[in-house]
């Protein structure tokens, strides 16, 4: 299973990538895993401001529907117009081109209640 040691990660198995206020938002690889062919991802949040742990979005795959996460508080500021075309970029690439959204952290503090990597992995083993 990747987990990349530059990110950090929620119980939920959303990933964050910080850079400074900034952050990049998607599922990992297991959550993507176990949800199997993905065939929709759906976000209607762009531009609203949301804390953490609230539904941002949508990701449907062929056997079940699951809630994509907040992993802190933030506001939306790009969505990843790739998934509309090709969701399934989500299963081929969790960590890069299938990214979900942009968010501008409303407190940067909330990153420390996140997992890092090792953490992370012992969750999921």
């Amino acid at each position: 299973m990747n987990i990349p040691d530059n990110l950090k990660y929620s119980k939920d198995h959303e990933w964050l990538k910080i850079e400074g206020n900034l952050a990049t938002v998607g599922i990992t690889d297991f959550a993507q895993s176990q949800l199997g062919d993905i065939v929709f991802v759906d976000i209607q949040t762009m531009s609203e401001t949301l804390d953490k742990n609230e539904v941002f979005g949508a990701i449907e795959a062929v056997k079940t529907v699951a809630d994509a996460l907040m992993p802190v508080s933030g506001t939306i500021e790009e969505v990843n117009q790739l998934l509309e075309e090709a969701p399934q970029t989500v299963n081929e690439d969790p960590y890069g081109k299938g990214w979900m959204v942009r968010i501008r952290m409303s407190d940067p503090q909330e990153v420390g209640d996140l997992l890092d990597a090792r953490a992370y992995g012992e969750l999921i083993s």
